[in-house]
């Protein structure tokens, strides 16, 4: 008899196929996510479970699981699950790191040039018929932005999708800082960047962007301390996650006129509310948690999903396994 999976959402591509033939599967049909009480009643029969951020596996969920072996994290970051219960418990977590690297920065990349040179607000203008109204084709003073080429990029967390927008930037010829828990030293030799301390980072760069994993340490990383210490004319931009910046710290920022502006593709809660007065800004730039969404990174994700829930039928250690001391508690597979 084949372990029983329950996937939360439909998966791009035609990975559920390759799954089968291992795994008695079962996918939540929903654009929305399975409520609590939904997921809660499925993993009491499950040996397996397929999550997306949006579903929350905590220490109460998972007393209710008491044949599951293995959690497949459709995405790089894996705060929804708690990790540490899962290890003691003998559960594999395994996630999706690397293959959307080069999508979150080319979306930070775009984010970065949106908000400099008020793309969005520019396409309102047009769409709107307020450039009509103006009777000018040309004016010199219309819309006008700031230039990105030259100016002092600030990378917070110089991981891989943080290293990928710094290798960005050199085409920009910009300054590159960063700060990081560690030194990354070959990648300052490679991208010419200069590691210094948060503070100084914030008050020195014209653009921040954050690649922090969410944790105890990051949460409301940026927060009003944070927001005060940055140029007036510097700009923020968050692909991270959406609560390593304090929103009512940045609301408050952006009404005083502490920093230029914001560009989000991560909020505190998601979807965000439709009253947040973060989108009362003209100058903050939204998205709605896209920076993986390219067809390819989406479907390559989902191939490593199955990936990892195959090898581990396999009594194989899964390829992007999370929690590795889990190994010594348990092997893995199902006998």
């Amino acid at each position: 008899m084949k372990p029983k999976i329950f996937i939360t959402r439909k998966l791009p591509g035609e990975v559920i196929s390759k799954i089968a033939e291992y795994y008695e599967v079962e996918v939540w049909k929903d654009y929305q996510p399975p409520p609590r009480r939904v997921l809660s009643e499925k993993i009491k029969t499950i040996d397996a479970l397929g999550s997306l951020l949006t579903d929350k596996i905590d220490k109460a969920l998972l007393d209710e699981a008491p044949n599951i072996r293995i959690i497949a994290q459709y995405a790089v970051g894996y705060d929804n699950i708690d990790v540490e219960e899962c290890t003691k418990r003998g559960i594999y977590v395994t996630n999706t790191p690397g293959v959307l690297t080069e999508a979150v920065a080319d979306l930070t990349w775009a984010l970065i040039l949106a908000v400099a040179r008020r793309i969005v607000e520019a396409d309102r203008f047009v769409r709107s018929g307020a450039w009509e109204e103006t009777r000018t084709g040309w004016h010199p003073t219309m819309m006008l932005g700031v230039d990105v080429h030259g100016k002092v990029l600030g990378v917070v967390g110089l991981g891989r999708i943080g290293s990928a927008v710094a290798r960005r930037a050199k085409c920009f010829n910009m300054k590159i800082l960063y700060y990081d828990v560690e030194r990354k030293l070959e990648l300052e030799k490679e991208l010419g960047a200069e590691y210094v301390d948060l503070d100084y980072l914030l008050s020195n760069s014209d653009f921040v962007t954050l690649h922090v994993p969410l944790t105890k340490a990051t949460h409301h990383l940026i927060g009003e301390r944070e927001l005060k210490i940055m140029k007036p004319t510097a700009y923020l931009i968050n692909t991270s996650r959406g609560a390593v910046v304090d929103e009512r710290a940045l609301i408050k920022a952006l009404e005083k006129g502490w920093i230029a502006g914001a560009a989000l593709d991560v909020f505190e809660v998601e979807p965000t509310p439709k009253d947040n007065p973060l989108l009362k800004f003209y100058n903050v730039i939204v998205a709605p948690h896209i920076g993986s969404a390219s067809r390819e990174t989406r479907e390559r994700m989902a191939m490593m999903v199955a990936e990892n829930l195959i090898a581990f039928a396999k009594g194989e250690i899964p390829p992007n396994l999370v929690n590795f001391e889990v190994t010594k508690i348990r092997p893995p597979g199902f006998d």
